[in-house]
């Protein structure tokens, strides 16, 4: 139960951000330049790439043991992790408004549907890696790990906050009410509690796997960051904003997870 609590808390927190994030859209009513979009995505990059490593995967190969093999469930976990957001990019249908370019299987659904979809789909690995982090830190009760996982939902948490305006500003500048195109934008947040706590209970089902879980999340956001992100804060001429911006969230994350952990 305790363990729930803080997964709760935790992904709650990251929830809430997406949606302050897609409260925006009653403060502006045009789109965010695109260097504050590149700013925005290549920060939000840095935090995910650190997260993934400080938070994840160092944790998946202690938690693995030092028998000298505690590599394998860390590559494994992450091999899959990758191979899975792989997947659910190649099925589930979405739109990239920065490109404005459908991936996924052919649809026939709305524009609107399909930025929510974009959106939603990275929401998941932020989710797992969150939910996961407080369930190793419940198995443990460890106030090191409970740290640590405290500043990994900080982290996602602030990164998921222009990833809120990101869905809600552009759907109100395409004609969307105000107030439909903000709960569009939370909406996009909600797979983050459910993958959370459905992680919690595989972990506590599952104990031995939790190597494999954790690598598994890091895989899942890393594709994220290399497939979409970086690439995204690098359109146009600012292409050393967006790098810089990757650094920054790289070393905040870092911070973070040292201070706190």
């Amino acid at each position: 139960m305790q363990g729930l609590f803080w997964v709760a808390g935790g992904t709650g927190f990251i929830f809430l951000m997406t949606c302050l994030g897609s409260a925006m859209v009653f403060f502006f009513h045009k789109q965010t330049s695109r260097t504050i979009q590149t700013l925005f995505l290549g920060f939000a990059a840095g935090i995910m790439i650190s997260a993934s490593v400080f938070g994840l995967l160092v944790p998946a190969i202690e938690e693995a043991g030092d028998n000298g093999l505690g590599w394998i469930p860390a590559a494994a976990g992450f091999i899959l992790g990758v191979l899975f957001l792989l997947g659910l990019d190649r099925l589930i249908p979405h739109l990239h408004p920065s490109t404005n370019t459908q991936e996924g299987v052919s649809s026939s659904m709305k524009r609107t549907t399909l930025l929510v979809s974009a959106v939603t789909l990275h929401n998941i690995p932020e989710g797992m890696a969150v939910g996961l982090s407080f369930a190793l830190a419940a198995q443990h009760r460890e106030d090191a790990l409970y740290a640590s996982a405290i500043a990994l939902a900080l982290g996602v948490g602030i990164q998921n906050f222009p990833e809120g305006a990101a869905i809600s500003l552009p759907l109100r500048q395409e004609g969307m009410k105000t107030g439909r195109a903000f709960l569009l934008g939370c909406l996009s947040g909600v797979t983050e509690p459910v993958c959370g706590l459905l992680m919690v209970f595989i972990a506590a089902f599952i104990a031995p796997v939790m190597p494999w879980l954790l690598a598994f999340a890091a895989g899942a956001m890393l594709y994220v960051v290399v497939e979409e992100l970086i690439p995204e804060a690098h359109l146009g001429e600012h292409s050393n904003l967006g790098t810089l911006a990757v650094m920054a969230g790289f070393v905040v994350m870092m911070i973070l997870d040292v201070a706190l952990g």
